[in-house]
């Protein structure tokens, strides 16, 4: 817990060794002009938030990306360890607002492959509470995406091979399930078991109970229910994966039903609660998730009291158009989204997320500015650079708080190009 200001290193009383805290302002608080020059207005990206009775220093995010790093055998399959402890305690040093831990398995069969998080069971809590432990001691707000892979469970790690099912029996796959057993893609992934209406019932039980846990046993801030990417709630919003006939199919409100009974069985009066959402399929199948549907959906997750809406794209479809590229190459989905929440008129719209090709603070800047999202996620920024948070801040200069050890980052000035000595070029 960060505990105060001083002139000395302090101890955070959150963990069991000597760990400094930040010593005059908590993490990611903007606290004056970097050396390159003098104080500018406060950027809107360093503001502070407020959601439901959670303060965020800021509104640059960690966006949850997952390691495919949990053990995938033994007695501690999707057991969070000490490799994530040091990931994620890297983004909760150096100053980001919010971070989100990875797309985490309700139920084992969930996992999006051998090697992911899982949070069904208490112990599989109290295996993260120590990544929430090490956020807290530096004032930082942490959240997990809860989620099931559905039909594209059960997969290789992305860094072994892109799309493609761990066999069962060979890879240490499994049986997989959908809302219609339809294959992802027939020579990669199986058909999945369609649910009945009964096993959906346990699984949003499983998102319930999931939630309590992830509150109760090992403290998170905030979760985020995983709606996008082709996943199982996506893989229900979506004709292309979802041809049922009963109350989850059809209509927007049938398909979408899944994900709102999610929403009703966790959502509480503390804890700001995000969905996570793809856009569209990225193609122009006739039966295919749109921006037009995704606007739709947003208005009822309001209704159904989310609090933050994490827009992204595709994931559904294996013959899709390949996502935008550059930089806030997604951010014209989110203003389209965010733009048909406030022509609504409610009062206080739910708050959107953008997230994809925020590789500077200038970037991010902008998109908060001309109204694009309420918050920056960024992904593969903060995996190059863990200290992401500080070279946005200097890149709008704006210095940030961070942890002790990080202030030296502070201390020396950028040289300008002309006092940079040329290296001579190798000789051979």
């Amino acid at each position: 817990m960060f505990t105060g200001y001083g002139t000395r290193a302090k101890a955070s009383d959150e963990v069991d060794f000597f760990l400094p805290i930040a010593v005059h302002y908590p993490v990611g608080r903007p606290i004056g002009a970097t050396s390159q020059g003098e104080t500018l207005p406060k950027p809107q990206l360093f503001t502070p938030l407020k959601i439901k009775g959670t303060h965020f220093q800021n509104r640059l995010g960690v966006s949850p990306m997952c390691t495919y790093s949990a053990p995938s055998e033994g007695d501690s399959v999707g057991f969070a360890t000490k490799f994530h402890e040091i990931h994620y305690g890297s983004f909760a040093l150096r100053g980001a607002g919010l971070i989100i831990v990875e797309a985490t398995a309700v139920r084992p069969e969930g996992r999006l492959s051998p090697e992911d998080l899982g949070i069904w069971s208490d112990e599989h809590a109290r295996s993260l509470k120590p990544i929430v432990d090490f956020a807290h001691s530096q004032g930082t707000k942490i959240g997990i995406q809860l989620g099931h892979g559905g039909r594209k469970a059960s997969g290789l790690p992305i860094p072994l091979h892109v799309s493609k099912g761990a066999r069962k029996g060979e890879d240490q796959g499994w049986d997989t399930v959908g809302p219609s057993p339809i294959s992802y893609d027939e020579e990669q992934f199986p058909a999945p078991h369609e649910l009945s209406v009964d096993e959906i019932k346990e699984i949003v039980l499983s998102f319930k109970d999931a939630a309590k846990r992830a509150y109760d046993i090992a403290h998170f801030d905030f979760v985020e229910i995983h709606g996008a990417h082709g996943y199982l709630i996506s893989e229900f919003l979506s004709g292309l994966s979802n041809t049922r006939t009963d109350a989850y199919g059809g209509l927007l409100e049938n398909r979408a039903r899944i994900l709102l009974e999610i929403v009703d069985a966790v959502k509480d009066d503390e804890h700001p609660l995000f969905v996570r959402i793809s856009a569209s399929d990225l193609t122009d199948e006739t039966k295919a998730w749109t921006l037009e549907q995704a606007g739709e959906l947003a208005l009822l997750l309001e209704d159904h009291g989310i609090d933050v809406l994490d827009v992204s794209d595709g994931g559904n479809y294996n013959k899709a158009r390949r996502r935008p590229q550059g930089p806030a190459s997604q951010a014209p989905l989110a203003k389209a989204i965010r733009d048909k929440l406030h022509s609504r008129g409610t009062q206080t719209p739910i708050l959107v997320a953008s997230v994809g090709g925020f590789h500077s603070g200038v970037v991010a800047e902008e998109k908060l500015q001309d109204k694009s999202a309420d918050i920056i996620l960024s992904g593969r920024e903060f995996l190059i650079n863990p200290g992401a948070a500080i070279r946005f801040g200097q890149d709008l200069g704006v210095k940030i708080s961070s942890a002790w050890p990080y202030e030296w980052s502070y201390e020396y000035p950028a040289l300008t190009q002309d006092q940079v000595t040329p290296v001579p070029e190798a000789q051979v």
